[in-house]
């Protein structure tokens, strides 16, 4: 009962997380140039930009020389890099901007608080025209696109927990938009109905664990600004072919033995942490804190997912 009210409380301070945002339209598309004010909010870490857009719209309106865009044409940029629209702001943040946290600390901190070095507000770019479409797909008027781009990501993570998307395929129409508008008007409650229907029990343990990380790259390297690796992550480490004997006399007296963060990490990625419980070189980030090396990867993706299931980590290095 401890635990699962602990669970409930990390992912109630996960969907409260904010983060501020100083969002100026392009100068390029702006009457007044660099005298137009920007729009600033406290924006939900779980969220995706594009809901913005409509408000953003209308703020902006009489300073747009295009006054025949539209709210759906919007995309947006930091530092001259076009975001990505189907990742959510916090993972954008961690991704780009983010602080580097700090691994243990006193008292707990909002999770959108940073260090001297990263000053927030974080400051974004919106353009309504030029669309990178070499980056970015575009949207609709009418959101579909988002919602489905929403909705597939929802369907991956669900065949990853359960060997079978049949969750999410069997799910009403009414829940299906639900779960997206949840998500979007950051509604705690409405998600945890919703996906409650999703997430087996906690009796019984995910297939695999939904799990991305991110690996930012030198801008000289050559390749895209981001890498993302991905494999599948069981909740209990397999034993391995040659101690097959070994690990079952040793289930039999102290049970099986938890996928860690750490555990995980040191098997996806041995060069960048050979250690399974201490960060030596790199960090694991989420939700703009750095996570204990020996959290269970499962208790991890039940409290602290992002609306569509998934836990995207930020490898940060060290030094």
């Amino acid at each position: 009962m401890d635990s699962k009210a602990t669970l409930g409380s990390i992912q109630k301070a996960v969907w409260d997380g904010r983060l501020p945002l100083q969002i100026t339209l392009a100068p390029s598309e702006s009457r007044t140039y660099d005298q137009t004010d920007p729009y600033l909010i406290a924006c939900p870490r779980i969220s995706y930009l594009p809901s913005l857009l409509p408000r953003l719209r209308a703020f902006f309106a009489s300073s747009l020389i295009d006054p025949n865009s539209r709210p759906h044409e919007g995309w947006f940029s930091f530092e001259g890099v076009p975001l990505k629209w189907h990742y959510p702001v916090g993972l954008l943040y961690d991704l780009y901007a983010g602080a580097d946290p700090a691994s243990k600390g006193g008292r707990d901190t909002d999770l959108a608080s940073t260090t001297d070095g990263d000053p927030l507000p974080w400051c974004l770019t919106v353009h309504f025209s030029d669309w990178p479409d070499g980056e970015l797909v575009r949207l609709d008027p009418d959101g579909i696109v988002l919602h489905d781009a929403f909705i597939n990501s929802v369907k991956e993570a669900d065949f990853l927990r359960n060997g079978t998307a049949k969750g999410i395929m069997t799910l009403s129409k009414e829940d299906s938009s639900g779960l997206w508008e949840a998500v979007r008007d950051v509604d705690l409650l409405s998600f945890q109905r919703i996906s409650n229907i999703l997430i087996p029990p906690p009796s019984q343990p995910f297939r695999n664990v939904p799990i991305r990380l991110f690996l930012p790259l030198p801008p000289d390297s050559g390749s895209p600004s981001l890498k993302v690796v991905q494999s599948p992550i069981p909740p209990i480490i397999p034993p391995s072919s040659a101690s097959i004997a070994a690990s079952q006399s040793i289930l039999s007296t102290r049970g099986p033995q938890l996928q860690t963060i750490g555990s995980a990490l040191h098997s996806l990625l041995p060069h960048l942490f050979p250690s399974r419980r201490t960060p030596v070189l790199a960090k694991p980030v989420l939700h703009g804190a750095a996570v204990p090396m020996s959290a269970p990867v499962e208790e991890v993706a039940r409290c602290s997912g992002y609306g569509d299931g998934w836990v995207y980590i930020v490898i940060r290095m060290m030094g």
